[in-house]
């Protein structure tokens, strides 16, 4: 298992994600090692959050540590207002989430997928994916 140090520089995280490719499949298995090594504290992370400035997501789904590469929200629905917090930040801030989502992905394979998730799955979703385009809460 191969954890990396979380990067709370913000400079950083704010730069828009690049589209992954084949060749960052280890950034995939490292960012969901991580995931893994974090449990206690995290429910998602970004591969900027682990330095590697590219689209791919790991989150949790039950005790199921699940990778996304190239996450794109493509239908919302049921606007809401919460409070999160970020591994890569200090304290709670209010955002702007959606209760359902359905989101365009590729699984480790590379093979696309697509897929709904509703509830707190579908808000550290949303979290990742505002990471990926620079977007912190």
């Amino acid at each position: 298992m191969a954890a990396k140090k979380i990067i709370r520089d913000t400079l950083f995280l704010k730069q828009k994600a690049e589209e992954a490719t084949k060749e960052d499949y280890q950034t995939a298995i490292d960012l969901r090692d991580t995931l893994i090594a974090e449990r206690e504290s995290a429910a998602g992370l970004a591969a900027n959050m682990i330095g590697v400035n590219k689209k791919i997501i790991a989150f949790y789904m039950g005790d199921l540590p699940i990778v996304m590469i190239n996450p794109q929200i493509i239908a919302k629905s049921g606007r809401y207002l919460t409070e999160e917090g970020c591994l890569s930040l200090f304290g709670l801030r209010k955002t702007e989430r959606y209760q359902s989502i359905t989101v365009e992905y590729q699984n480790l394979n590379f093979q696309m997928q697509k897929q709904t998730f509703t509830g707190f799955v579908a808000e550290t979703i949303q979290h990742e994916v505002d990471h990926c385009a620079g977007i912190l809460i």
